[in-house]
């Protein structure tokens, strides 16, 4: 069995788990808090970052969620998620890249030091500063997401793909830190409810973080 070392709110474990998911692939959640740097962690992994996966009987330790990702685009051929023309895969990658370095970048990593780990190492309140850049960041952003979704019908061309999953990931654990407005965002609003409904992302929307609290509507399909 597949262990998955990762945190609630890690959007690149969450990006493996909807991958994971999709693909029908098993496995156990491990969770795995990054800034404790425990020894047997980093044993794992030396960089001290998660997502990990590991098969203890196989020996194997696959870590980084785009490894982990193209690991199993290439070994379980059920629900291809980098697929299609070598233009479409590339395209594919450059999304998944976008959100997993711009993204993450001026949005999740700045909520979540405001609102997670604040809170949880340091027990001390946000900067309001922060957060409203954060969220000016994300309403920019999804303005170009709006954009894709207005010429796609999925982000990067006519099927699921990575990209969309990656998207979801890093969008989730925004809304969950309410670093979110949609109201101005009504396509990558509709988009984003019908990834919700999707039976790999269910385990995602009913998970928490110690401390954190979602917003109400956060795991509502209709919202």
């Amino acid at each position: 069995m597949w262990l998955l070392y990762q945190f609630p709110l890690c959007p690149f474990s969450r990006k493996v788990r909807l991958l994971l998911g999709e693909k029908g692939v098993g496995y156990e959640l491990v969770r795995e808090y990054p800034w404790e740097r425990r020894d047997e962690f980093l044993d794992l992994n030396p960089a001290g970052q998660t997502p990990v996966l590991v098969e203890r009987d196989k020996n194997i330790a696959v870590m980084s969620s785009n490894a982990i990702c193209e690991y199993f685009e290439e070994t379980v051929d059920k629900a291809p998620m980098i697929s299609g023309t070598a233009t479409n895969r590339a395209e594919i990658r450059r999304l998944t890249s976008w959100f997993d370095e711009q993204f993450y970048a001026n949005v999740v990593a700045p909520l979540m030091h405001e609102r997670m780990l604040k809170r949880i190492l340091h027990r001390s309140t946000p900067d309001g500063a922060t957060l409203r850049e954060a969220m000016k960041s994300a309403n920019q952003l999804m303005d170009y997401v709006d954009w894709l979704l207005d010429h796609r019908n999925w982000l990067a061309g006519a099927t699921l793909s990575l990209a969309d999953l990656a998207a979801a990931a890093h969008i989730s654990v925004a809304d969950y830190l309410g670093g979110i407005d949609w109201r101005s965002h009504e396509p990558t609003k509709a988009w984003y409810s019908g990834l919700k409904s999707r039976p790999s992302f269910r385990p995602l929307l009913n998970e928490r973080m110690d401390g954190v609290a979602p917003p109400d509507y956060y795991d509502k399909v209709d919202f």
